[in-house]
C-alpha cells in the first residue's frame, strides 16, 4: 500500500480518489473548494506525505496546470514524482519533465479515460516516462485501472501517454459523429417509425456494436428524440490537437478533422446531429449540455 497526493477533485479526480482509497491506498486530496479537499494548501498536501512522494495532478490543461507543477517544484524534494493525469498537450509534458527534472523529481504523463463511469468501471490509462518513474506510480496505475490484462499501457517517452490520450480523443470524435449522422438520417424518413429501437437493436450482435452506442441509446431513452437539447457541441481541446499533429506529420485525418469542423459548424445553427454528440459527451464525461429554450 502507498500514500499518493492528489490534486483537482472534480468530477474524475474525485472519483478517481474513492476508487484508489477502495484499493487500500491513502489519498491526500487538495482542491480550491475546500468541501472537497482534505488539507488546505499544496504546502500541508506534500507535508502529510512520507518522502519519497508521488503527486497525482487532475487540473485543467495549460495555465493551472503550469502554476501547479511550478508551486510543486518549489514543494517537493530530489526522489519525488509528479504525475499529470489531466489533458495536457503532449508538448507541454516535455517541458514540464524538463523543469522538474532540474530539481531531480521525477515526471509522468498519464492520459485518463473513463469520465464519470470510471468509479465503478476502472479507468484507461495511457501513460509516459521513464520506467524508473513509471515504477514508482505502479501500485496506483494498478488501482485505478479495470481488471483483466489489458486497459493499460506504458506508451513510451514523456508525452506519450498523453499523445495516445489525444488520438484516443480523435477517435471519440470521428465515431460520435459518425453515430449522430446515422441518428439523423434515421429520423429524417417516415419509413423508419421507432429510431430509438433501431439504435437499441444495434447493441446486440452488430459490428457497430460499442460502449457509445450504449450511451446513445441512454440519452434517447431519457429524451427519445433529443427535443431537450440544442443542438451545440463544445469541443475540449484534444480534437484539435490531433489534427494539428496531423498536419505536423503529413498524416490524413478526414473523419477525424470532419468531426471536428462538424462541431464548429453547430455553433452556426441548431444541428440535429450535435444533439446526439451533446448528448454522448453528457452520458460519458458529464460535459455540460445546452437546452432548447
Amino acid at each position: 500500500m502507498m500514500e499518493l497526493g492528489l490534486i483537482g477533485l472534480g468530477k474524475m479526480g474525485g472519483n478517481m480518489r474513492e476508487r484508489i482509497r477502495r484499493a487500500g491506498h491513502t489519498v491526500i486530496g487538495y482542491d480550491r473548494n475546500p468541501d472537497l479537499a482534505d488539507v488546505h494548501s499544496l504546502q500541508e498536501l506534500v507535508d502529510k506525505l512520507e518522502a519519497p512522494r508521488v503527486v497525482w495532478i487532475m487540473v485543467p490543461a495549460g495555465a493551472a496546470t503550469q502554476s501547479t507543477i511550478d508551486e510543486l517544484g518549489e514543494l517537493l524534494s530530489p526522489g519525488d514524482t509528479v504525475v499529470d493525469g489531466g489533458n495536457s498537450r503532449w508538448t507541454d509534458d516535455e517541458k514540464h519533465a524538463e523543469e522538474l527534472a532540474a530539481k531531480s523529481i521525477g515526471f509522468v504523463d498519464c492520459g485518463v479515460s473513463g469520465g464519470v463511469w470510471g468509479l465503478e468501471n476502472g479507468y484507461a490509462l495511457m501513460y509516459g516516462g521513464d520506467a524508473e518513474n513509471v515504477a514508482k506510480v505502479r501500485p496506483i496505475f494498478d488501482a485505478l485501472k479495470p481488471e483483466g490484462e489489458s486497459g493499460a499501457v506504458h506508451a513510451g517517452k514523456v508525452g506519450a501517454g498523453h499523445f495516445a490520450k489525444m488520438v484516443h480523443n480523435g477517435i471519440e470524435y470521428a465515431m460520435m459523429q459518425a453515430y449522430a449522422e446515422g441518428w439523423e438520417l434515421l429520423e429524417a424518413v417516415d419509413s423508419v417509425t421507432d429510431v430509438r429501437e433501431v439504435l437499441r437493436s444495434w447493441q446486440s450482435g452488430t459490428v457497430i456494436r460499442s460502449w457509445l452506442l450504449d450511451l446513445a441509446v441512454n440519452a434517447l431513452d431519457a429524451d427519445e428524440h433529443l427535443t431537450k437539447i440544442r443542438g451545440y457541441a463544445a469541443d475540449s481541446g484534444e480534437g484539435r490537437w490531433t489534427v494539428e499533429a496531423a498536419i505536423d506529420h503529413a498524416v490524413p485525418l478526414p473523419a477525424i478533422t470532419s468531426a471536428l469542423f462538424a462541431r464548429f459548424a453547430s455553433r452556426q445553427d441548431d444541428s440535429p446531429q450535435m444533439k446526439m454528440v451533446a448528448a454522448l459527451r453528457n452520458q460519458f464525461g458529464g460535459h455540460a449540455v445546452e437546452n432548447t429554450k
